[in-house]
């Protein structure tokens, strides 16, 4: 049985001096399946039954299934009001179209990123890449994960549109279920270590085309790794 968990903790303040506020328990449930769905720690098809959340979370029915109401809204979770509720399988159709977006969005900030690169700048990816050589070397993918995170979201920071990252959040969830089941094959972390270093070589030479090439080519290798991940987990996706 899974450990009952605290969840009306204050949050992080958004900026210096701002009060803590609290968000509610459907948003700290919501975030917690989340995470786990996305890690395929709830593969897809399992079930989520609102008995054993309410017991898991301390709380009542009602967020419960304002959480899973959302995290159906973003393609996380199937309701079948006669079945019951369960993890959706990730839609192999809509990578490709995942992918597209994440080129056009990304290639618009690995570009400026590449003009605007210095030293300085730079720092934030250079930490990503150091917590990525650290998880991979620990075989902690949940630390490479949110590591892999923090690079592309540096290089958004670099470019001067921090928000582009925010907004990519929902259009590449199934991406990142997807990328989470490959990182445990042997060597792969490595090759994703290898391409941000050539990615962040790239920006430090000012190298506009040169950058959003090596990006589109990271972004892209996830779409032959559906087809064989599709074999290697037939029920994980449909």
């Amino acid at each position: 049985m899974s450990e009952r968990v605290q969840i009306d903790a204050p949050v992080a303040p958004p900026r210096r001096g701002a009060p803590a506020r609290r968000v509610t328990s459907a948003t700290q449930i919501f975030e917690a399946l989340r995470v786990e769905i996305v890690a395929s720690r709830l593969p897809p098809g399992s079930p989520l039954q609102d008995r054993m959340l309410i017991e898991r979370f301390g709380v009542s029915r009602t967020p419960v299934r304002e959480a899973l109401i959302r995290l159906s809204e973003i393609g996380l979770v199937d309701i079948f009001p006669q079945s019951g509720t369960f993890v959706s399988r990730v839609p192999v159709n809509a990578i490709p179209e995942a992918v597209l977006i994440r080129k056009a969005l990304e290639g618009i900030t690995v570009e400026l990123a590449a003009r605007r690169a210095t030293p300085e700048g730079l720092a934030g990816v250079d930490l990503a890449i150091r917590r990525q050589k650290g998880a991979a070397h620990a075989g902690d993918t949940d630390a490479f994960h949110e590591a892999d995170e923090g690079f592309h979201a540096a290089i958004a920071d670099l470019s001067g549109h921090p928000g582009i990252w925010a907004l990519l959040a929902q259009a590449k969830i199934q991406i990142d279920r997807a990328r989470r089941l490959t990182l445990p094959v042997l060597g792969r972390m490595e090759q994703v270590i290898a391409e941000h270093e050539e990615i962040r070589a790239r920006l430090a030479a000012h190298d506009e085309d040169g950058a959003k090439a090596a990006m589109a080519l990271h972004l892209s290798a996830v779409i032959p790794d559906v087809a064989e991940l599709k074999g290697r987990y037939p029920d994980y996706f449909i």
